[in-house]
């Protein structure tokens, strides 16, 4: 999708869109509304909707990021202690790795 195309008051929408979706457990969309709209919140000259922009782009980027850090957290855990877990890390397992843990 090119944004250079569209009007300032229709990024200012799809830039709240996207950020509204993320709150839907879909933090991606969080990454692609900061990444989208970088450019247009803070490298483009002034215009009436760049202050919404810039907020929508620094929370999405920050929403992303703990749920990055969450995520990584989260694996890291699962990961070390899968096997001390017993029946619940086995259950909690995608695939049950074979061998002595």
């Amino acid at each position: 999708m090119d944004i250079e195309r569209l009007k300032n008051d229709a990024k200012l929408v799809l830039c709240r869109k996207y950020y509204y979706a993320g709150f839907a457990f879909l933090p991606f969309l969080w990454t692609i509304n900061a990444v989208w709209f970088f450019r247009e919140a803070f490298h483009k000259p002034e215009f009436d909707e760049q202050p919404q922009i810039k907020q929508y782009v620094v929370r999405s980027g920050i929403g992303a990021f703990l749920w990055m850090m969450i995520f990584i957290g989260w694996t890291c855990v699962f990961q070390s202690n899968r096997a001390a877990w017993g029946e619940l890390g086995d259950q909690l397992s995608f695939v049950i790795p074979r061998g002595i843990p």
